[in-house]
């Protein structure tokens, strides 16, 4: 089983050996899985030669919201919300007409119901206009997320190295009971 190059910046209960010079320290790198991890100490992390820090390029080619493109926004929200609040306008009147033509008696009722319904959905209406963009859903906190780093190529090339020698170990442990044993008796 390999693992990638990409470790991540952890902080661990108890200080253990530097992979590096064995002071105690409590920084692990570990990759995603924790297949592979190594506690190192902060200033090794800033060592070219030992770890370099991961640039995601997908966040780097993220481009950023200008507050020109925040206004156009803005200002093309108010504009539908006026739109919006001026068929509701005419939709009224039309109904009040209908409503002074029609027979109130028969229908007295059902009018009723209709203007019922017309004001919550007005109430609903302006208390979702009152509303801004930004407000309508909150932005998520950000999580904090770990540093992640790239062992150099040698250093990394190590940690395979000893990753299959630790698994062909147990390998050769599990197989050796499976095997016939070295013959005992003389010739």
């Amino acid at each position: 089983m390999s693992f990638t190059n990409l470790y991540y910046k952890r902080t661990a209960g108890t200080p253990k050996p530097c992979f590096v010079c064995y002071k105690p320290t409590t920084t692990v790198l570990a990759t995603i899985n924790t297949v592979d991890f190594l506690y190192t100490c902060p200033v090794h992390l800033t060592d070219p030669g030992f770890a370099s820090p991961f640039a995601d390029p997908a966040a780097q080619s993220k481009p950023a919201v200008s507050q020109e493109d925040v206004g156009k926004a803005v200002a093309e929200w108010e504009e539908r919300q006026k739109r919006k609040k001026e068929k509701e306008k005419a939709d009224k009147e039309k109904a009040e007409k209908e409503k002074t033509e029609k027979d109130k008696d028969s229908k007295a009722a059902d009018n009723k119901d209709k203007e019922k319904e017309k004001v919550k959905d007005a109430d609903n209406d302006s208390k979702d206009s009152l509303k801004i963009p930004g407000s309508l859903s909150p932005k998520p906190s950000s999580t904090p997320t770990h540093e992640r780093f790239t062992l150099h190529r040698d250093i990394f090339s190590l940690r395979q190295t000893e990753h299959r020698k630790r698994r062909q170990a147990a390998q050769a442990k599990d197989l050796a009971p499976r095997l016939p044993g070295a013959p005992r008796g003389t010739l």
